[in-house]
């Protein structure tokens, strides 16, 4: 190896300039380790190998590996977790992300079609979850089998015009019948719900739950992350501080204007924001979704964000039932934080699922006033989704 080309190696390697990994300010959904030097020794192993790269290029791409890189799985319980929809434009990438989870040890893929293409496609990945596809009703019972977090991206996506309560007639009755599954062969797993509208198909779960008597209000979450992974971008661009840096807590609902975005507890704190751009971006943290859509002119939804968000949750679910301390999302969520039956705040997670629901804290006059306003509407979504569970 060329005396520059190790140099800039071992500069890399004692590099003090890359944080240790942690389960807080997550830029990827978690936090890979794999030792450089496995790298360097497979080069000197291999005498036809280019080595012809620039040294710079070399350490920029060892810092990138050392911040991606798989972490240890020693030690670590073993957990499956079900991915339903899975052959979906959110369920792939979904899938993706979640083989390259070092807490994954079995990935379960479940759609009604092209689920072994999608499970055979992401085996191939170099991580150590194992991965089995399964197809058709008759399979759903072996996929969820043993499962500790279910994962629900299944369902139409939106299409320019839709709204979330659009999608609600064909969404609701596939909802309903994969709970009704969960409780059968996984009443103790930890139910992620991405499937829309989220402030209908949380309720429709329960019921389901309830009515088969599984249900444990601590184990079911409304998927909200997406709000927040929205909110904490267009928060960091108009503040102009680094979006790793940045927390907003959102809460509400999953639809519209029952999003609401507290970015008076937006962290770290600016004052060069004026309340006109506070509510500017809280009409976009609200219409992400809609920008998304109207973006891909028909030819899609938020699928790569979303699936991001959706992985992003699972993992601190994981890490939560692991006993990992102090892991706190948004989620939509049976509570008592409000008069409402279900909200969306933030939460503390562990090894039973939902620890504490946490308070809404200090609101700005503009939050409060936005709170008032989303209940009427959240109020009708989860009504609608009881209604429908009991009437069908």
């Amino acid at each position: 190896m060329p005396k520059a080309l190790r140099s800039a190696l071992n500069s890399a390697r004692e590099s003090r300039s890359i944080p240790a990994p942690s389960h807080r300010g997550l830029v990827s959904p978690f936090r890979l380790r794999s030792p450089i030097p496995d790298l360097t020794r497979r080069r000197r192993q291999d005498p036809n190998r280019n080595s012809t790269m620039r040294p710079s290029l070399m350490r920029s791409a060892s810092q990138l590996l050392r911040r991606r890189s798989y972490s240890s799985t020693s030690g670590q319980p073993e957990r499956k977790v079900a991915i339903l929809g899975a052959a979906g434009g959110i369920g792939q990438p979904l899938a993706l992300l979640m083989k390259l989870n070092p807490l994954v040890s079995s990935l379960s893929l479940y759609d009604i079609a092209g689920t072994p293409g999608v499970a055979a496609d992401v085996s191939h990945i170099n991580s150590p979850a194992l991965v089995k596809g399964f197809m058709g009703e008759d399979q759903l019972g072996e996929a969820l089998e043993g499962s500790d977090v279910v994962i629900i991206p299944a369902g139409v996506p939106r299409k320019p015009g839709m709204t979330r309560d659009d999608l609600f007639n064909i969404n609701a009755g596939i909802v309903k019948n994969l709970s009704a599954a969960i409780a059968k062969y996984c009443p103790n797993a930890l139910v992620n719900m991405i499937s829309n509208p989220v402030n209908s198909t949380v309720p429709i779960a329960a019921e389901v739950f309830k009515k088969a008597g599984t249900y444990d209000e601590k184990r079911l979450f409304g998927v909200t992350t997406l709000d927040v992974v929205r909110a904490k971008t267009f928060y960091a661009e108009k503040a102009n501080v680094p979006v790793t840096d940045v927390n907003v807590p959102v809460v509400g609902g999953h639809a519209g204007i029952t999003i609401l975005p507290l970015f008076s507890q937006a962290t770290p704190a600016t004052n060069a924001l004026s309340d006109e751009d506070i509510k500017a971006l809280t009409k976009r943290t609200q219409d992400g979704g809609t920008e998304v859509v109207e973006a891909k002119a028909g030819k899609g939804s938020a699928t790569l964000s979303m699936a991001y968000a959706g992985a992003v949750f699972a993992d601190a679910c994981l890490k939560g039932l692991n006993g990992v301390p102090d892991i706190i999302e948004c989620s939509f969520v049976q509570s008592t934080v409000t008069e409402l039956p279900f909200f969306a705040s933030k939460v503390r997670l562990g090894k039973n699922g939902v620890e504490e629901v946490l308070g809404l804290g200090d609101l700005s006059d503009f939050e409060k006033e936005g709170l008032e306003k989303l209940k009427g509407e959240l109020k009708s979504s989860i009504e609608k989704g009881i209604k429908f569970a009991n009437d069908n």
